[in-house]
């Protein structure tokens, strides 16, 4: 499956997990409108990666982090309809400019809101973490083990491309997959011994 399909495979679970927005998500100091909210963000700063890439314009994801922090904050006070209205109308929105792209745009190289240089290529993927990792942040009952195993290889191996310094840790696949990017897990051990948490990433 293509980072596209997960794409939509994660964006439906959200949509379902956002049926209610009332309380904490399982992000420390994160309410689930928080989450709400940053999804959203999200869609339109990689709508941004997706318009540099078609017109060769430089356009950043986020005027700043301390921009992006403070939009989450304030959108998270919007109310439950309007949060959900956004999120659908960001995703679709997403999507429509993504078909846009022609294989030589896909090809373009962009910055990351981190500062790494891709290819556009990488930005479904980006979006695919997004969706698939926050749909279980949203404490809706979804945990990692919902997620499809090939997306769950590639988040470990992105991960730990990413993250650089965590050990290797054995366990069953979705457990691995939480341990590594910093939520619950269960069973992981790392040479022999009971895994210590990691930070979130993401």
């Amino acid at each position: 499956m293509n980072s596209r399909a997960w794409v939509d495979e994660g964006t439906a679970l959200c949509r379902q997990a956002l049926v209610d927005l009332d309380g904490e998500s399982l992000l420390p100091g994160w309410t689930r409108r928080h989450v709400a909210a940053h999804l959203s963000l999200n869609a339109e700063g990689l709508g941004n990666l997706v318009a540099w890439a078609r017109t060769g314009e430089e356009r950043p994801m986020y005027p700043s982090a301390e921009a992006r922090n403070a939009d989450i904050e304030a959108n998270a006070r919007r109310e439950p309809a309007d949060l959900r209205s956004w999120f659908d109308d960001s995703a679709e929105a997403l999507d429509a400019a993504m078909d846009e792209l022609t294989d030589d745009h896909w090809q373009r190289v962009v910055r990351t809101a981190q500062g790494r240089a891709v290819p556009a290529t990488y930005i479904p993927w980006m979006r695919a973490r997004e969706v698939m990792i926050h749909a279980v942040d949203l404490g809706a009952g979804l945990s990692f083990a919902d997620l499809p195993d090939a997306f769950l290889e590639n988040l470990c191996q992105d991960v730990r491309t990413m993250r650089g310094d965590v050990p290797e840790a054995e366990g069953a696949l979705p457990d691995v997959a939480a341990y590594l990017a910093g939520r619950p897990f269960a069973d992981v051990t790392v040479g022999g011994r009971p895994a210590h948490p990691l930070p979130p990433w993401l």
